[in-house]
């Protein structure tokens, strides 16, 4: 995490509920005695804010606080030294041991699985930084860890934290980088579909526009997201029969599956649906599915267009602003990728003319 000092009470009463719900963080420190100060501080959008202090007595110390509303990240820190980070889930109730000599280099959490996951990580993370060991294959290896980890809980605060922290004063997830900059739009879209009051939603949502436009502006031709390194991230949408849709569970089926980004309201979609449709028939039995999401601002219009169709059709209600459509980078209407029969995008149609041709290789 940036290590930042910000005044904002408002986003402090955010992240606090009004319930007399209480968290404690206690623990014991060895060398501290009775005259040690641990401050306790909570992660605001990326900015640290005091939130209460204590005094060891006899190398022990306790601190219980109002739980937050949502989970949020706090750390422990004394004078001079890094500081110790963790989750904290409602009521949690966290045991630190350390020394005033290793605080947070040898210390040990207890009370929580994700803030001994959190140590975990944080401690591995330190010794590639000390070590400057940030491009071995080790260090690759680690990283890739910990990005399955991540997807299998996006709206988690653990993925939060990761996305946001750094080692050797570099991102661990750099938005420039393709492959961290899937993994950042995923947890992204996680809290935003699951977490949509969360005071970070917010703010992850900005970051992630400031990545994509970081992206752009530095981004050759050639250096465009190619659908054969693309990982799947999940949509979720209402379709034309007010069910919910996730393209994780519909690719999921050993289907393979055409990924269509477009508009019911243009002159472009008559055609385009005859064309879906002649293929979708064409090689429906041999597992072909299509998920098409709409980006139309009229709700009317996209509900006539779509009815009748034989597909699964969604409207993001966000439109031209649809994170869905940031999340993959779509450029341009209509945009079209093909999703393997192992869940993964293996193909970007560049020319919708040779669709068919495609799809078939792939089925």
């Amino acid at each position: 995490m940036k290590k930042l000092m910000f005044l904002a009470v408002a986003a402090v009463a955010l992240m606090c509920s009004c319930n007399s719900n209480k968290f404690k963080v206690s623990g014991t420190v060895e060398g501290a005695g009775d005259t040690t100060t641990i401050y306790l501080e909570t992660n605001v959008n990326g900015n640290w804010l005091f939130v209460d202090s204590v005094v060891t007595s006899g190398d022990k110390f306790s601190l219980s606080e109002d739980a937050a509303e949502y989970p949020n990240i706090y750390r422990l820190g004394i004078n001079g030294k890094d500081a110790i980070y963790f989750p904290i889930d409602s009521i949690d109730n966290l045991e630190v041991k350390t020394s005033i000599a290793r605080w947070a280099d040898d210390y040990t959490l207890s009370g929580s699985d994700n803030a001994v996951k959190m140590m975990n990580i944080d401690k591995q993370a330190a010794k590639f930084s000390k070590a400057g060991d940030t491009s071995s294959d080790a260090y690759r290896k680690w990283k890739d860890q910990l990005s399955r980890d991540l997807v299998k809980d996006p709206a988690g605060i653990l993925a939060f934290y990761l996305i946001n922290k750094y080692i050797a004063d570099k991102p661990l997830f750099d938005p420039l980088d393709k492959k961290d900059f899937k993994i950042i739009g995923a947890v992204t879209n996680a809290f935003a579909n699951f977490r949509p009051n969360d005071p970070r939603t917010g703010y992850m949502v900005d970051n992630f526009k400031i990545g994509l436009s970081r992206r752009r502006s530095e981004a050759s031709p050639r250096d465009t997201i190619v659908a054969t390194e693309a990982a799947l991230i999940d949509i979720k949408l209402m379709d034309q029969k007010g069910r919910m849709q996730s393209l994780q569970e519909v690719s999921s089926h050993g289907k393979v599956v055409i990924l269509n980004f477009t508009m019911q309201n243009q002159s472009f979609s008559p055609a385009l649906n005859k064309l879906l449709n002649t293929i979708y028939i064409k090689h429906k039995a041999q597992g072909l599915e299509i998920f098409q999401v709409c980006l139309d601002g009229d709700d009317a219009q996209w509900i006539q267009a779509s009815s009748s169709l034989p597909w699964i059709s969604m409207r993001d209600p966000n439109g031209e602003y649809s994170q869905y459509a940031s999340s993959y980078n779509i450029q341009q209407l209509p945009t079209i990728f093909i999703i393997g029969r192992n869940g993964e995008i293996v193909e970007k149609v560049g020319n919708i003319e040779q669709l068919e041709t495609a799809v078939a290789k792939h089925l």
